[in-house]
């Protein structure tokens, strides 16, 4: 079925995410279709939410257990949706995401669809690989995997412009009102509405958005 469907007005719609959010990654086939199929007079505006701030602490057996359960959970309600629990054994992990959106930020500045290949490449690894992408190493390594000038990523990486560009994203996605990643939310009029994110089905999730700027 054409999913395709057009409003007589340019509409944004912005997406919030992480790019180790575990349930981004379940909504990642869904939210790939429905770009697909949105009208070209729809505005889509990516945000980084920024889950985690920067950490070296070892992340807590606790929390690690609980992530864990996350992804199982995902794994029942999500069909499709893999995860390589090797990770919990063969990486050390840190409670620490903010590496990774700097690196969505990094990896933009030598082109928009970078931004795209690197947020890919960074659920890739931490889903399916096995590696750790709150390590900066593995994503140097994930840059020149996608092409880019990994010299200058390494340097943009760190650069303090780019943490500000990440905290700016955060605040913006804040006072629209994201509460949780994914999020998905429409500007009506000057305010802005959450559209209820559905993990399975692409054409429910469109008819959503479309229904949210009709309102």
């Amino acid at each position: 079925m054409d999913l395709r469907l057009t409003l007589s007005v340019m509409n944004t719609l912005y997406y919030v995410h992480d790019p180790m959010c575990s349930w981004c990654w379940a909504f990642r086939p869904v939210w790939t279709r429905v770009q697909e199929s949105l009208s070209n007079e729809i505005n889509v505006i990516r945000l980084l939410g920024g889950l985690a701030p920067d950490s070296d602490a070892p992340m807590p057996q606790h929390v690690q257990t609980t992530i864990r359960r996350h992804w199982e959970t995902i794994q029942q309600r999500v069909p499709g949706t893999r995860f390589n629990f090797d990770f919990w054994t063969t990486c050390k992990p840190r409670r620490s995401t903010y590496p990774a959106c700097r690196a969505v930020i990094a990896a933009g500045a030598q082109g928009e669809m970078y931004a795209e290949a690197m947020i890919l490449a960074i659920q890739q690894a931490y889903y399916l690989q096995a590696k750790n992408p709150s390590d900066a190493e593995v994503l140097i390594a994930l840059a020149g995997d996608i092409g880019l000038d990994t010299y200058r990523f390494a340097a943009d990486l760190q650069a303090k412009e780019t943490q500000q560009a990440l905290l700016r994203e955060c605040e913006s996605a804040r006072k629209i009102g994201a509460r949780g990643f994914p999020s998905l939310i429409v500007a009506l009029g000057g305010g802005y509405a959450s559209v209820a994110i559905d993990y399975c089905d692409a054409e429910r999730m469109l008819y959503r958005i479309i229904a949210a700027f009709a309102d």
